[in-house]
């Protein structure tokens, strides 16, 4: 694996080396060892799978409060996705910027997003999916979100965004009274 840092403190991008032969190809999909200069003591605790049907699927920017702020590493296992990491660390030198980085099954990139930053992707191709792995398990009661498309943030994203949930749509734009995470 070959992990690459970003502009953004903690977001990495891994890249998974595979084995290809007439049979397909086979890649070391997660490894402790090999990525125990991100994860630290950190285990992973859960596992998400997201499916979306259509392109331009939008999905966030999604993140925990602490205690149970958590780092996500996503990877695409199906189509590709435009996937966003958004500082939001109050003391950070990157605070409210973002990194955004084409997932696909075919490129083999993960992303790491640490606590603090908000999680967000679009589907760029129809049937799109995503595995997470998780360091902490979700918790409803820290759950908070930001409006994909606030103006303040300025994310570029590729496409019109469209089968939002409700959820996301009606997320909060970013006010002055934010003041960031304090972790």
């Amino acid at each position: 694996m070959d992990i690459s840092p970003t502009q953004i403190s903690g977001v990495n991008i891994v890249k998974h080396t595979s084995i290809k032969d007439q049979r397909g190809k086979f890649s070391r999909f997660f490894c402790n060892d090999e990525l125990n200069t991100i994860l630290g003591k950190r285990k992973i605790t859960q596992i998400n799978h997201s499916t979306n049907t259509f392109t331009g699927t939008t999905r966030g920017l999604h993140y925990q409060l602490p205690p149970h702020s958590e780092m996500k590493l996503i990877r695409c296992l199906k189509g590709r996705v435009w996937d966003v990491a958004l500082d939001l660390r109050a003391n950070s030198s990157t605070y409210l910027q973002w990194h955004a980085e084409e997932l696909s099954a075919e490129n083999g990139k993960m992303i790491v997003i640490p606590e603090g930053c908000a999680h967000g992707f679009q589907a760029l191709e129809d049937h799109s999916e995503l595995l997470y792995l998780h360091t902490e398990t979700y918790h409803s009661s820290s759950e908070r979100g930001l409006r994909y498309n606030d103006p303040a943030l300025n994310i570029k994203w590729p496409l019109e965004a469209v089968h939002t949930s409700e959820r996301d749509t009606n997320h909060p734009l970013l006010s002055s009274s934010f003041k960031g995470i304090q972790l």
